[in-house]
């Protein structure tokens, strides 16, 4: 990657954070509608254009039902993704929701779901827009939980789960980069408030 986490991500480069799953027969791409995952959707059908035989891209996203707004948001993926040539399908998270521990339920029932639309779609990895802003975070959520050393591994760039492997290719990547090269395309994204409500722990960490 580039030294300036302020520019956006070169062909090449992305080439190098795929260059993995090019044999793989299908591939799902967890796109919320926020910077990084619209983000991982562009980079995805830029280095599939580029390919002479490359995977079935399909673009999913998870309504969990917690705000009016992701309807909307989930059409604009939708909209994109057509724009790029993808298929996209959005799911949505039914049933009750839980009083206490929403966040963690919530990730939940996003791995199920596209774990379930991983098998629809005949794809053996699901990829998620987790970048070294989320990672870093992670280590200070296990750090706060009083984990030792041992519990303080971050997250890995491949894991299975539900069946499928779980793909993070922009983990090395700053989510600086990902919006300059965003803006650098004209490509506009969504600002989910909930990133920002600091009754959860994550996002008070991001604001320190």
């Amino acid at each position: 990657m580039s030294d300036d986490d302020n520019s956006p991500i070169s062909a090449r480069a992305a080439k190098q954070l795929f260059a993995e799953l090019r044999g793989a027969p299908a591939l799902v791409l967890a796109v919320s509608g926020g910077p990084d995952s619209v983000a991982l959707m562009w980079l995805a059908a830029r280095w599939k254009r580029g390919l002479a035989r490359g995977p079935q891209l399909t673009v999913v996203t998870v309504d969990h039902g917690l705000r009016p707004e992701a309807a909307r948001e989930a059409r604009e993926v939708k909209r994109l993704a057509a724009e790029l040539g993808l298929v996209h399908r959005t799911l949505r998270w039914r049933g009750a929701k839980p009083d206490t521990g929403l966040p963690a339920a919530a990730r939940e029932a996003r791995y199920r779901l596209l774990a379930q639309a991983a098998r629809s779609a005949g794809a053996s990895h699901v990829l998620t827009a987790h970048t070294r802003d989320d990672q870093a975070e992670t280590v200070l959520m296990r750090l706060l939980r009083g984990s030792g050393l041992a519990g303080l591994s971050a997250m890995a760039r491949l894991t299975e789960r539900d069946g499928v492997v779980l793909v993070r290719p922009l983990l090395d990547v700053p989510k600086s980069q990902l919006i300059a090269t965003l803006r650098r395309a004209k490509i506009g994204f969504a600002d989910d408030p909930t990133n920002r409500d600091t009754a959860f722990t994550r996002p008070r960490l991001r604001a320190l």
